[in-house]
């Protein structure tokens, strides 16, 4: 599911970064890597494993925003002689740096994941391997693992290959400088290519019934001794560059289906249930969604630069919790094989320095191209993936919902025993007195009680703050 970008900017000793402190300790977030960890990182990142093939003339880039150094994907984009186009994508190789069975590679199976808090980040990988010797950081020799995918005219893939390489990235754009430069002209043309290919890649994701979602990022700013809550809408060049990630997901899951073996991203289609609760959200953000219209139009109609259609687009991530990694062999495939968004076979596996699944991904399809057995290694860990990935993503997902509740009751813990407008949008089964209400302003998503009064599904229902403390106490409503 796409990450919800949060962002704090307050002074150090603001009580909401001490809160934030506190939850990494209360969810015993895995902190400083372990001396053995450390150690065999160094000497990993002096000594990596290179490939034989020089790639280094192709001139590639990054795009990335301006504070990462964790730079898992370089490209560079051409057209083709005879029409179409070429994408080289780059991925960062750590297989190259990870010994299978040494303790960096158990500490990156206990972690899973790299987590996000809204004011730092708790790494996969060592930062001397995700941000130093095994990034794409220009001017530095890489290994990689290097697609070439080519495309017809329409944007549709025509042969995918995958092999080792070392290249080299010439530039380090953010979103913001690619998107002046495409929009004014001054692109050079791999970079201008983005925009052509990201379009053409848009239009096929609309054709077979996929759907993108444009989350936008959440800053928390401190502002006379309370907190703002901004959004920052996603550029068209975030979704461009998404469209390239996406591209080659759904080339690597063909190759894993094809060979017979391998671990995909599957999410079945989202029960009725979750998408009437997100018309309930719809309409208490004054949002319109007639009957006869999807919800895939619906999201693509909206601008994240409003701020009610991008707390929608936040709450539209409830329905990518599904989602989960199948693995099969034998060529057995899973069913369902399809990931529901992607309305495709879709697999992760651009973003090796942050995820766990993606480097068992690459070395999958590696072996599918060379026609050879995967290794040893990949086979003997592939059926526990799944498990290994789901538990990572269980923690991810209590990280973000108590950093929501954090940062919600420390934009609204100076305005306790204050109306607000709200709708109804969820009511439990068994207590129709216990709830969630969607606020119209600010769009916050909260729990209300009703003291044993009934709340009104889909309705409107005026709200009274009860309490929001961050760290002490989570926000809670009740019915005025």
């Amino acid at each position: 599911m796409p990450r919800r970008q949060m962002h704090v900017i307050c002074a150090a000793e603001a009580p909401l970064r001490a809160a934030l402190r506190a939850l990494r300790t209360t969810l015993d977030v895995p902190d400083d890597f372990p001396g053995e960890v450390l150690a065999e990182a160094e000497q990993a990142a002096r000594e990596p494993r290179l490939p034989e093939r020089d790639a280094t003339d192709i001139p590639f880039f990054t795009i990335d925003p301006p504070a990462s150094n964790d730079l898992d994907q370089a490209m560079h984009l051409e057209r083709r002689a005879g029409g179409g186009f070429r994408v080289h994508y780059a991925i960062a190789d750590v297989a190259a740096f990870v010994r299978p069975g040494g303790a960096l590679d158990a500490e990156a199976h206990r972690r899973a994941l790299t987590l996000y808090f809204p004011d730092e980040r708790v790494p996969l990988h060592p930062e001397s391997l995700s941000e130093g010797a095994a990034s794409l950081l220009p001017g530095r020799p890489r290994p990689a693992l290097l697609w070439t995918i080519d495309l017809d005219g329409d944007g549709r893939t025509v042969t995918t290959d995958v092999r080792r390489a070392v290249v080299r990235s010439r530039a380090r754009l953010d979103y913001a400088g690619a998107q002046r430069q495409i929009d004014s002209g001054t692109a050079e043309e791999p970079l201008a290519l983005l925009k052509d290919i990201g379009l053409l890649r848009e239009r096929l994701e609309i054709e077979r019934g996929g759907i993108s979602l444009n989350v936008p990022e959440q800053e928390i700013v401190e502002q006379d001794h309370t907190y703002v809550l901004r959004f920052r809408a996603p550029l068209p060049a975030d979704g461009w560059n998404a469209q390239i990630s996406l591209l080659t997901g759904m080339a690597a899951a063909h190759l894993m289906t094809t060979a017979g073996t391998g671990i995909l991203r599957t999410l079945p289609t989202a029960p009725d249930g979750a998408v009437a609760r997100l018309r309930r959200t719809a309409k208490a953000l004054h949002i319109d969604w007639p009957h006869h219209v999807s919800y895939a139009e619906v999201v693509r109609s909206l601008d994240p630069s409003n701020h009610r259609h991008a707390a929608f687009l936040q709450e539209c991530t409830t329905l990518l919790r599904g989602a989960g990694y199948t693995a099969f062999s034998g060529g057995r495939l899973p069913v369902p094989a399809v990931h529901a968004a992607v309305a495709d076979e879709y697999t992760h596996c651009t973003a090796p320095l942050r995820r766990l699944v993606d480097r068992y991904a690459g070395e999958l399809c590696l072996s599918a191209v060379a026609g050879e057995e995967p290794p040893v290694w990949v086979r003997d860990d592939l059926d526990a993936l799944p498990k290994e990935m789901a538990e990572g993503a269980r923690r991810a997902r209590t990280v973000e919902r108590e950093c929501v509740d954090i940062v919600e009751a420390a934009l609204l813990s100076c305005r306790i025993g204050e109306l607000f407008d709200a709708f109804v949008i969820d009511v439990k089964d068994h207590e129709p007195d216990v709830g969630t209400v969607q606020l119209q302003d600010p769009a916050v998503v909260a729990p209300v009680e009703g003291g044993g009064a009934e709340l009104p599904l889909g309705e409107a229902l005026r709200v009274r703050l009860m309490q929001a403390d961050p760290g002490v106490a989570k926000v809670r409503f009740a019915p005025a």
